[in-house]
Parts: structure tokens; sequence; C-alpha cells
């Protein structure tokens, strides 16, 4: 297979590719970004194979203090309109639920730490998760959650957000929770998001959420088995 030119949107700098980015790499796939708050230019559509949208504290609403949020919406429409793979995690998962005309709204509860995440009935008869188990921890940081796209299946679910994950077509993946993980990132994300840490029963403190870097590896290798059946069907 050729290398793919992948493309990542980033809104903040603490919340990278982590291991997909190993694991473009070690594919040998081409990557560039669009670093949203270094004002970046986005790409022109037709130099890319596939889009990951990354996550961010703002929310999709936030158009009025995010000025560039309107054009990377856009630019997501389009991206999926013209057939490219586009992921999406977390605020990019809420961000494609949008572009494809489902509501995002503010959650019941914010769900911040290491929480078990169930595969649906309908997410267990796809190849995407072929071998996952039924239900296993991942690491959640959202306050926002969203109605389906039209036309996707629903992947995954929490005890606090029934849509954790979707699925369009093979192609447009949207993940509201963070397989992407290392413990570098994971750390950053915690220095840099230590006002939300308020404990709850759905949010953890920042030495709870740091003790159990043992997930990450599984984790990891859930985002590496998804990468590969993307790459199988562009």
């Amino acid at each position: 297979m050729k290398p793919l030119n992948i493309h990542a949107f980033m809104h903040v700098p603490y919340e990278g590719l982590g291991c997909i980015e190993q694991w473009i790499n070690e594919k040998k796939h081409a990557l560039t970004y669009t670093k949203f708050y270094d004002n970046d230019k986005l790409p022109a559509l037709s130099e890319i194979d596939w889009l990951i949208v990354m996550g961010g504290p703002m929310g999709v609403y936030d158009e009025a203090k995010y000025a560039w949020l309107s054009e990377e919406k856009l630019f997501i429409k389009q991206a999926i309109e013209s057939g490219k793979t586009v992921l999406g995690i977390c605020l990019g998962s809420q961000l494609i639920a949008e572009v494809l005309g489902a509501k995002v709204y503010p959650n019941k509860q914010k769900e911040i730490g290491w929480f078990d995440l169930q595969v649906t009935e309908e997410g267990k008869s796809q190849s995407l998760l072929n071998d996952f188990e039924n239900s296993f921890p991942v690491f959640h940081w959202h306050g926002d959650t969203f109605d389906l796209p039209a036309g996707s299946i629903n992947l995954f679910q929490s005890a606090v957000t029934k849509h954790q994950g979707f699925l369009i077509q093979e192609k447009v993946l949207g993940l509201q929770f963070h397989f992407e993980v290392t413990a570098k990132t994971l750390s950053e994300m915690v220095e840099n998001g230590m006002t939300e840490l308020i404990e709850s029963e759905t949010v953890q403190s920042a030495s709870d959420i740091l003790l159990q870097t043992a997930h990450i590896e599984e984790n990891n290798r859930k985002m590496f088995q998804i990468l590969e059946q993307l790459e199988k069907v562009q």
C-alpha cells in the first residue's frame, strides 16, 4: 500500500496525537498539521487522504471565541463528503457529529478519568472492534455529549454517556474518549486541566488519574487495531 497523507487538526498544544503518531511513523505515512492555536492555514483537501481531528477544552458552539471553528467545520464536512477517512477524538468527534446535523450539548455530568466503557450490541458486529472485550477501562475527559448523526452506528457507551463513539460507512469514526493517550500526553492533559478536576463520582483526582497508567498499553493496542482497520478500507 502506498503511504497515506494524514493531516491532523490540533486545537491546543497539550492534546496531541499520542500513540497515533507512533503508528503513523511506523507505517511510514506522511503527517502534517494544522495547529489552530498557532494560526496555521488549512491544507488543500486534494492533498490529504485522512483527516484526524483532535480534542480541546473549547466547545463546538464557541465560534465567537474561536473564529477558526467555522472554517474548521466546513473543512471537516467537505472532507467527509469527498470520501476521506475522518477520525475525530473528543472535541473532534463532537465536531463531526455537529457538521453531520447532530446536536452537541452539555452532558448531565462531566466524565474525567479512567472509567469503564461498554461495546454496544451494534458495535459487537463491527470488524473495527474484532476481539474487543464487552467492557474495559478507558480515559475520558469531556463535559459535552452528542446525539448520533444520521446513518451512524453507535459503537460504545458508558454509565454516564450513552453515545461514546460512532461509525459511518466504515470511513468516518468519532470517539468521545482517549484510546490514544500516552504517559506523556496524559500528564500534559492533567497539568493543563487541573481546574476541572473537582472530585466527584464521575471526576477523578489528578493523582488517581496518573496512578492508572497501567491501562495505557491496552488502550493503545486498541487504537492501533482501529487504525489498521481504517487503513484496510482506504
